[in-house]
């Protein structure tokens, strides 16, 4: 298979040649756009999600070794997260060579967290799968970058640090309510009210429902223990 100009950038952009170029095609194939002779990135997903996750447990031991596992877990948790392999999808622009439906396409799917957060997972899984897990581990550690030095100790995502604080004085976990969604199909604006069981809330806006209520979990964090 040859790759097209496009996705040739995007391969130097990565810094992995392909063998195979067809796994990186099928890396970058929404659900959306699959068919019964063109496979979509689920299943590569499934198999990033935990390549990336050995090379990081990996990482965290060797960049801090007296650390307790009370203090790497939060930290392996942020690093993996959806939001962050979304955020380096981002920086080597992996929106640009989605493979999309049109409905994905038109309602701004090059930009969605989820989407970007998983096809990173896929490519890590493609480089594993074309030259194995080192290559795939090089890549990785060189695209994560800093994030590995200096994520912070207490790493926890704002929900799930917002219902430990709850249970912790034992409150029901908190309820996330969509108080409003505005702006076109492609890019739409959620607003979504964080609120706790005893009555206290705190709203917030984002492009996605994920990171409003992530948004909002910490507005209301910062409130209670403010």
């Amino acid at each position: 298979m040859k790759l097209s100009g496009e996705m040739k950038a995007f391969q130097a952009r990565l810094g992995h040649e392909f063998s195979d170029p067809a796994l990186l095609v099928r890396a970058v194939t929404h659900s959306s756009m699959s068919t019964p002779t063109r496979d979509d990135n689920q299943r590569l997903e499934f198999l990033g999600d935990r390549v990336l996750g050995l090379v990081m447990a990996e990482a965290l031991l060797e960049h801090d070794r007296t650390a307790s596992e009370g203090q790497l877990a939060p930290r392996f948790n942020a690093l993996v997260r959806k939001e962050t392999c979304a955020d380096v999808a981002r920086e080597i622009d992996i929106g640009a060579v989605l493979k999309l439906g049109r409905s994905e396409m038109l309602s701004g799917g090059r930009r969605k967290l989820a989407l970007l957060g998983d096809a990173m997972e896929a490519v890590i899984a493609a480089v594993y799968r074309d030259a194995g897990f080192e290559a795939a581990k090089a890549l990785v550690l060189r695209l994560w970058g800093d994030r590995i030095s200096s994520v912070k100790d207490d790493a926890r995502d704002a929900k799930s640090a917002l219902q430990e604080w709850a249970q912790a004085r034992g409150l029901q976990p908190p309820e996330y309510l969509e108080k409003a969604r505005s702006g076109p199909d492609h890019a739409p604006q959620f607003t979504i009210e964080a609120r706790l069981s005893s009555g206290e809330a705190a709203e917030a806006k984002a492009g996605s429902k994920r990171q409003a209520e992530q948004a909002a979990a910490k507005a209301l964090l910062a409130r209670v223990e403010g």
